[in-house]
């Protein structure tokens, strides 16, 4: 009896581990050393590359921007209000990216994709980096068609094209958001510009400003034909910080199959506060107001995006309406100098 119960046992086993068989997987899994301030210090993770995603525990991404001998530096991109130290973190294998696609018109959502409209998760079937190469010069057509802002003031002395970069600047509540919400309500009126897919970038905006921001869009019937992308004064640093090139991701897909985009990045002053605060939590060596010289590079980078392709690069055209804020007028200032240099004019 007792040599049949054992046969019986090893068959039993043999028939599970046969059932289970499958091939070894190799997954990088590091630990997580120190977290606070919307960074995260990570052990571990030798073949995580800069700027590549990482997991964390409850569902929060993070970027690896520092890549220490001893440690990871990672921006995170969610709450961490749930996070210790000893936590294992994973490699994604996935650069940062953000989800594009027709579904996401008319939804309110953050960067990474997560919908803040109360609705579910927007049925994307497509992810991008948020990081993309500028068309070359080469690639770029001639600026000849407007984008028509509906106040006459700005269309008759500062007319903008489709593929320009024109800066909004000025002190606070002198109605800067207000030009750029009635510039995206226009493209819905105007039957000829109907075809403009716009998308209102909030950065570091309080909550009420982005659902006032919201509603006075979704009033005017335009929402329709436009994509919001938020990221509050009460998110993470990290996350304000990655937003301006998901929304610019978000409108290169449109862009490539040929059709005009806007987008409003409300506002960057708040984004260049974001990445000092990051810099400096990271004890990167600050420069020039507390902002590293690579910041130089990354602005830059992200408008050049913007642009009139030619026609075999899709044909569209992505005009950029950053907003720049200054203090007392003074747009002699570190930050609005930086940011006029890289636009083609300004409001």
């Amino acid at each position: 009896m007792l040599t049949q119960a054992l046969d019986q046992a090893f068959t039993d086993i043999g028939d599970a581990l046969a059932e289970t068989a499958g091939d070894p997987a190799l997954d990088d899994v590091g630990t997580l050393l120190e977290v606070g301030g919307g960074i995260a210090r990570v052990g571990g993770l030798p073949r995580v590359g800069f700027e590549a995603l990482v997991a964390l525990p409850d569902g929060v991404l993070g970027l690896a921007v520092n890549l220490d001998e001893d440690a990871l530096g990672i921006v995170l991109l969610g709450p961490s209000d749930s996070l210790r130290p000893g936590m294992r973190v994973r490699a994604t294998g996935r650069a940062a990216d953000t989800p594009v696609g027709e579904a996401l018109l008319g939804r309110v959502i953050d960067a990474t994709g997560r919908p803040l409209d109360g609705g579910g998760t927007p049925a994307t079937r497509e992810r991008r980096p948020i990081e993309r190469p500028a068309p070359a010069i080469m690639d770029r057509a001639p600026v000849s068609v407007p984008l028509m802002t509906g106040i006459k003031a700005v269309d008759a002395m500062i007319p903008i094209g489709r593929g320009q970069r024109e800066l909004i600047v000025g002190d606070r509540q002198t109605g800067k958001t207000q030009i750029a919400l009635d510039t995206i309500i226009n493209q819905r009126r105007q039957t000829q510009n109907s075809d403009v897919i716009c998308i209102y970038c909030a950065i570091g905006q309080r909550g009420t400003a982005v659902a006032r921001a919201v509603e006075t869009l979704r009033k005017q019937g335009a929402m329709a034909h436009s994509i919001v992308v938020a990221a509050s004064g009460e998110d993470p640093p990290g996350l304000q910080y990655i937003t301006p090139y998901a929304a610019t991701a978000m409108g290169e897909f449109f862009m490539d199959q040929g059709r005009d985009v806007l987008v409003v990045y409300d506002d960057l002053t708040r984004h260049a506060r974001a990445y000092r605060e990051l810099s400096l939590l990271l004890r990167r060596p600050p420069v020039g107001e507390a902002l590293r010289g690579e910041w130089f590079d990354r602005r830059p980078r992200l408008r050049v995006r913007a642009t009139h392709r030619g026609g075999e690069r899709g044909g569209g055209a992505g005009t950029a309406l950053p907003i720049g804020g200054t203090q007392a007028q003074d747009i002699s200032a570190y930050i609005p100098t930086k940011l006029i240099a890289s636009a083609d004019g300004q409001i």
